[in-house]
């Protein structure tokens, strides 16, 4: 498993024995943040993956200002991200690897998408109080930055899960909400006789077929558009696949969106469900925890589910061998099975 998808154990994650120095420590741990999104953002880690340049340089190529240019360098040379030689700078080799654009390793878009999501967490205050999120939409480019972000974080994952789980008689699988369609490539690159198709909002058709013509599998993956709360979804598939989509409504709207899954599955069909799961007390982990608020900012009823919750709205639905599979994953997702009687 890649440590880059994992939640460190670092200042705030569960601790008990705080102190004033850590406490303050997290209080302002943003400011790495934001010079990590602003270096991203100005594409400085693509610029020096492979010459080492100087401020002066670096501000000529970016088109920023060479003052703050130098300042935001030594900062993330400070951050072990960017090496100092002298007066030039250059990528570090893991920098290189996932923060260049032309690195197939590249998580500029995940990271890009974090940065769009800070306006409305810098204001999570008005969400606890009002209750109500405080974005309704995204832009094109932030959505560009979702979408490909998702595919950066499942491109890590995915091999694994896929290699983890077993389809083998499987004839077609129905990746609800797929986006870019990454699960969808993997489990078929598993699975030689396995068929797929992604089903989610037409936005996601551009991203999803170049997802699937990057991997050549255009003749045993298809993108159907629609929306699954309201549209009639795909039939003739016997397993179903919903990664990281319950979390983006309430109770109500998740159940109904099972009972709509698993009644488009064929019977014996195997309905799996990904999810960043709380423990049923749902005061932890840390990271589900605080994925629930992410909801509370951006969505109307999303939140973090309980595995007690999930597994009591798989059987509500008609789920029956309902299971959560031993799959060590990070960020205290996990994998929850069940089968149509």
């Amino acid at each position: 498993m890649s440590d880059v998808l994992v939640m460190k154990k670092e200042v705030g994650m569960g601790k008990t024995d705080w102190t004033i120095p850590e406490l303050l420590q997290l209080s302002g741990g943003y400011w790495s943040t934001c010079a990590l999104h602003a270096g991203v953002r100005l594409e400085l880690f693509t610029h020096l993956e492979s010459r080492p340049e100087t401020a002066a340089e670096t501000a000529r190529l970016c088109r920023t200002d060479p003052r703050g240019t130098e300042m935001l360098l030594d900062a993330l040379v400070s951050l072990g991200l960017l090496e100092k030689r002298g007066n030039r700078y250059l990528d570090t080799p893991f920098a290189a690897k996932t923060l260049a654009k032309d690195s197939p390793s590249y998580l500029g878009h995940i990271i890009m998408h974090h940065h769009h999501l800070m306006s409305g967490w810098s204001r999570l205050h008005e969400a606890v109080a009002s209750g109500a999120p405080l974005r309704s939409s995204f832009s094109a480019g932030e959505r560009e930055s979702f979408l490909m972000g998702m595919f950066n974080l499942a491109s890590l994952l995915a091999p694994r899960i896929a290699g983890a789980i077993d389809l083998s008689g499987r004839r077609r699988l129905l990746d609800l909400g797929g986006g870019p369609g990454t699960y969808a490539v993997h489990f078929c690159r598993r699975n030689p006789d396995l068929f797929a198709v992604v089903f989610d909002l037409p936005t996601s058709r551009e991203f999803a077929e170049g997802v699937i013509g990057r991997f050549d599998l255009a003749g045993r993956i298809e993108f159907a558009p629609g929306d699954f709360h309201v549209d009639p979804l795909p039939n003739g598939c016997d397993v179903a696949w919903l990664s990281h989509i319950l979390h983006s409504d309430g109770p109500q709207k998740c159940a109904s969106l099972l009972a709509r899954a698993v009644a488009s599955l064929e019977e014996g069909g195997l309905l799996l469900v990904q999810e960043f799961i709380l423990d049923d007390t749902k005061d932890g982990p840390p990271f589900p925890a605080l994925f629930a608020l992410n909801m509370l900012v951006g969505t109307t009823e999303g939140r973090s589910y309980s595995g007690a919750e999930l597994q009591g709205m798989m059987a509500a639905a008609g789920l029956t061998e309902i299971r959560r599979l031993e799959i060590d994953l990070p960020n205290g997702a996990g994998i929850i099975a069940g089968r149509k009687a």
